[in-house]
């Protein structure tokens, strides 16, 4: 599956897939749906699971064998060195308010590596995409992060996981440093497109805990395909579902780190 006619099979499979979805979503986007709750914050809705679903059916009807880790129906119990890491909607609560800051996620992983990773967004129809080793492109046009020196002269952008609640005072402590120290945060709701906005040169840096693999599987290589470094608070490797993610441009990545360990 890693050479270069595979490959390209995976890339139109997962793009198949993602359009898919992506149908789904912005078709529903705005409609009545129904939410329910997994956790007090945490929300499912219709389009979660019916995305989801299409996504599954077009990736096993091509590639039947492989694994799957999927946000909503958790990870199959095929046997496969190939992997596929699904968010179906990622940002679901910002498409359950309206706010169109929400995006589909797929990453295709080899033998443990990640080696393809796609992100769409519906309503603004941008597609961020990766293959390991080839660099990122946003709608079909290359990407890098930023060149931005200093913290100082940063836009960073951050996520509260759905147990902030429980790790309130250190998610604020390092908020407040960062917040202190940049030139702004933001906070938009969903990983991907974080990751992905860090690729692009829209933000300079990214932190978050607790995120899951979903969540940035497919982000992660977008990001680092666009020159980002990405490793843990302590700036330690870092391999998607890792409790803590620090991603920058990788001029600020110490003094992040500085920051975050306050």
């Amino acid at each position: 599956m890693c050479v270069a006619m595979d490959m390209e099979t995976v890339k139109n499979t997962a793009l198949s897939a993602l359009f898919k979805g992506g149908k789904i979503l912005s078709d529903m986007y705005g409609s009545s749906f129904r939410v329910d709750r997994k956790g007090r914050i945490d929300l499912v809705t219709e389009a979660d699971t019916a995305s989801e679903k299409r996504i599954i059916e077009t990736l096993t009807r091509q590639f039947p064998d492989h694994a799957i880790l999927a946000e909503e129906s958790g990870e199959t119990d095929r046997q496969s060195p190939y992997r596929w890491v699904i968010d179906p909607l990622d940002g679901t609560t910002n498409f359950a308010h309206g706010l169109p800051l929400f995006a589909i996620s797929i990453a295709f992983q080899a033998h443990g590596e990640t080696r393809f990773g796609a992100v769409f967004n519906p309503i603004t129809e941008e597609l961020f995409m990766a293959t390991k080793g080839e660099g990122a492109t946003l709608s079909g046009r290359s990407i890098s992060v930023s060149d931005v020196p200093s913290v100082e002269e940063s836009l960073l952008v951050t996520g509260f996981p759905y147990n902030v609640r429980e790790i309130l005072p250190g998610l604020l402590s390092r908020f407040e440093a960062c917040i202190d120290a940049a030139q702004g945060v933001r906070r938009l709701g969903s990983a991907a497109l974080d990751l992905c906005y860090l690729a692009c040169g829209r933000f300079d840096g990214f932190w978050e805990e607790n995120l899951k693999a979903w969540d940035t599987a497919a982000g992660v290589l977008i990001a680092e395909e666009a020159g980002a470094r990405v490793t843990d608070f302590k700036g330690r490797a870092f391999t998607p579902g890792d409790a803590q993610m620090l991603a920058t441009n990788g001029g600020i990545h110490q003094e992040m780190i500085t920051l975050l360990m306050k």
